[in-house]
């Protein structure tokens, strides 16, 4: 059975790995033209890659081609029979990568490459242990929002059930949206849907939910003077009693 080690590029590797990949004649030892080091492994043939932070020993089950035209490639399924971590990138535990310290290098279109970093990576709660409500469960002045996007939406409806008020619930911004516009529902609403995206985008999910709910309907549609006030959402998001507290 053919075999294969899977070698996870990082962004210190990355112009050796795209070196690599020229067509090299087959005779030709690429591991010499990139510089990289070869490394025995523990249960198949082919070396690994030294400098490469996560190696995967693996025995190939299938190949399956992607088509015939120049470039179509081929998908390669493999089961992993031994992994090679770095400690260095693993976490204050020990128990699994972290994964700010790997670096990826990901390979996109042409010449696009793209670095992984603390900076750009964010978390996405997996609904794999429990199942959300859905969108058609959502309240639906909520569920028509002028303000709240489809992302907005997506992580109130991973909830497993339908949350209800906590009176304990405190939030300044709340307080003053309640104190400022109970003479006007519509406005009240239109700034209530403001504050919950900011909480939605920092990741406070239930504290969203808590603000959504003060509204007095939670289940009406949208009417044309909220839409109206849509124009003046931009203006709206950075007043000072918006800022999450």
């Amino acid at each position: 059975m053919p075999e294969v080690v899977i070698n996870i590029v990082s962004y210190d590797i990355v112009q050796q790995a795209s070196l690599a990949s020229c067509e090299y004649p087959k005779e030709v030892d690429e591991f010499v033209k990139a510089g990289f080091t070869k490394e025995q492994a523990t249960q198949v043939k082919p070396p690994l890659v030294k400098e490469s932070p996560v190696k995967l020993e693996c025995k190939v089950l299938e190949v399956k081609a992607l088509g015939t035209d120049a470039g179509s490639g081929n998908l390669v399924i493999c089961e992993v029979l031994c992994m090679h971590i770095e400690e260095r990138i693993l976490n204050g535990d020990r128990t699994m990568i972290d994964q700010a310290k790997l670096h990826h290098a990901a390979r996109l279109g042409g010449d696009w490459y793209c670095k992984v970093t603390e900076q750009n990576l964010f978390k996405v709660t997996k609904p794999s242990t429990k199942l959300g409500i859905g969108f058609d469960n959502l309240p639906s002045s909520i569920l028509h929002s002028n303000i709240l996007t489809g992302n907005h939406l997506a992580q109130l409806a991973n909830v497993e059930a339908m949350p209800e008020i906590d009176d304990s619930f405190n939030n300044v911004g709340l307080i003053f949206i309640l104190k400022e516009y109970h003479n006007n529902p519509v406005k009240m609403k239109h700034e209530l849907h403001l504050l919950a995206t900011q909480l939605l985008n920092n990741g406070y999910i239930e504290d969203a939910w808590q603000v959504l709910l003060r509204y007095p309907d939670a289940y009406t549609t949208p009417t044309t003077e909220e839409d109206a006030l849509r124009s003046a959402t931009n203006d709206s998001l950075f007043s000072d009693h918006h800022k999450v507290v």
